[in-house]
């Protein structure tokens, strides 16, 4: 591509340090920016105007956001239902027309399927499950067409103040922090493509806008106070770090598992390590897994002693730190965007000494050879930073060999500390060491992330293949099947038969790979 064609600065980007970082970059790739609505040339002075024009766009663009936010505050102030985002649940929005402005309309059948779950909710005692196995019951659609609810739109519908006629605008704010990724998300790698999420304005921000009411003032008070009872008294704020937590998938159905309790007759809390899949209220037709609730306390002890079995091997250990040396070495991204810069360099010295060549044989004049090797220079200059930069880090990286000869001391000081270290402790260690733990009704299968015995056989070859449980099912989230390894990639093995915990797991194989 030699040249980029845009209508005006602001066009290319409305921030002008993007602007001028996307022109830096079209230059240092040998690219033309133009500009319709600007400066063809590249005189200082015109460069300099097309830095105005991006500061100016910036501006403009500032204000506009200003006054749209300011425009909606004051028509919020002022009772209107036009800055809302749209009519909940049992409310049907009424455009604005000559006799009258914008305006929330009761449906009378939503408005009795929302008064009954407050009802219930406030004096009756029915939990969030009650409410949406009973809507979802009813037959009628949620507000995205939906047969069936979510506990978690019930939990809104119950928290949102416009069914006691009181609408508010403003209750949330975009912050500069990156969201939390949940485990499909991580385990297919993905990051969040803007840096911003929603969180809760205080309440004295708050503008109210009142609307018809569904329910009473008082429902509403008690249903809220209950929330906060449940928020404030729930099993989860006094829960037990589990050693397992967030590694355990199911081969049936290739959902995680959770950890769920019960309570004997002496008031003692058994713990269980239990499918998603399993959970009659999670899906529509009801559970779609069979598999059973494992015990946490075996699972964890059984897995806590293959992993202290594994430390007591630390040729094995230094064997995986050695060949991620030499990956890091030959593979490693800071060496192949070294190659690409020193390639760089080399094309714009090339440039320069064209440049040179051509003034020499009269092909250019000295004015444009003073107008374009300035950027040569730069850009070259530029180059070689890059280069001293990748060359510190990879002096870094090889500086790490200095470990290799005292990991035999750490893993002692390892296997010490093992059978005392608290959970959290023990979740670190296990998190460096394993992948996933998939359970089959059958057997339970570690995977390893570093290397346990290479492949010598050709049973071997085709262990990946040949060591699976039931269905993959690779549409469905939290599959482990997405994190097998590829076609031709070493996956390593070893098996380990634990007799023991096996009966007591109702398992007849427990491997670790």
């Amino acid at each position: 591509m030699d040249v980029v064609l845009c209508y005006a600065p602001d066009r290319l980007a409305r921030k002008f340090a993007y602007q001028a970082l996307l022109i830096e970059e079209f230059a240092r790739a040998g690219t033309r920016v133009e500009f319709v609505r600007g400066p063809r040339g590249d005189s200082p002075e015109d460069q300099l105007l097309v830095q105005f024009q991006g500061m100016f766009a910036e501006y403009e663009k500032a204000q506009l956001m200003e006054r749209y936010r300011r425009g909606k505050t004051y028509r919020a102030k002022a009772g209107s239902v036009n800055v809302l985002a749209g009519a909940p649940f049992g409310y049907r929005y009424l455009r604005k027309s000559p006799e009258c402005g914008a305006a929330y309309e009761i449906v009378e059948h939503e408005a009795a399927l929302v008064a009954e779950p407050f009802r219930r909710y406030a004096d009756e005692g029915a939990s969030l499950a009650d409410l949406t196995r009973w809507l979802s019951e009813s037959g009628t659609l949620t507000r995205t067409g939906k047969t069936r609810w979510d506990r978690s739109v019930v939990w809104g519908m119950l928290r949102n103040p416009a069914y006691a006629g009181h609408a508010v605008f403003g209750k949330t704010q975009l912050v500069h922090e990156p969201p939390a990724l949940n485990r499909v998300a991580r385990l297919q790698g993905r990051t969040t493509p803007r840096p911003v999420k929603a969180v809760d304005r205080p309440r004295e921000e708050w503008i109210t806008i009142p609307i018809p009411a569904i329910i009473d003032q008082a429902t509403f008070e008690r249903v809220a106070q209950r929330l906060a009872d449940n928020k404030k008294f729930a099993s989860r704020n006094s829960k037990v770090p589990s050693l397992l937590q967030g590694i355990i998938a199911c081969t049936t159905c290739g959902y995680g598992y959770y950890r769920s309790h019960t309570t004997t007759s002496a008031n003692n809390k058994i713990y269980y390590y239990r499918c998603l899949g399993s959970d009659d209220y999670r899906y529509e037709g009801g559970r779609i897994c069979a598999s059973k609730p494992v015990r946490a306390d075996y699972l964890d002890a059984l897995v806590w002693d293959h992993i202290t079995a594994l430390l007591a091997d630390p040729h094995l250990i230094r064997t995986e730190i050695d060949q991620r040396l030499e990956r890091a070495r030959t593979s490693d991204p800071a060496t192949r965007q070294r190659a690409r810069t020193e390639l760089a360099l080399a094309k714009a010295n090339m440039a320069i000494t064209r440049m040179i060549e051509a003034f020499q044989e009269q092909l250019i004049t000295i004015d444009e050879l003073r107008a374009r090797m300035p950027d040569l220079r730069a850009r070259e200059a530029g180059l070689r930073g890059q280069l001293d930069a990748l060359d510190s880090q990879l002096a870094d990286r090889d500086a790490y060999l200095q470990l290799a000869p005292s990991l035999k001391d750490f893993l002692a000081q390892l296997r010490r500390n093992a059978a005392v270290a608290e959970v959290s402790q023990r979740q670190r260690v296990l998190r460096l060491l394993v992948q996933d733990i998939l359970i089959g009704p059958e057997k339970i299968t570690i995977r390893h992330r570093i290397p346990v015995r290479k492949k010598t056989t050709q049973s071997d070859q085709n262990y990946d293949a040949a060591d699976t449980e039931g269905d993959m099912r690779p549409s469905y989230p939290l599959c482990w099947g997405r994190g097998l390894a590829r076609a031709g990639q070493p996956v390593l093995a070893l098996r380990v038969y634990v007799q023991e915990f096996g009966r007591r797991l109702n398992l007849k194989e427990v491997e670790g790979m």
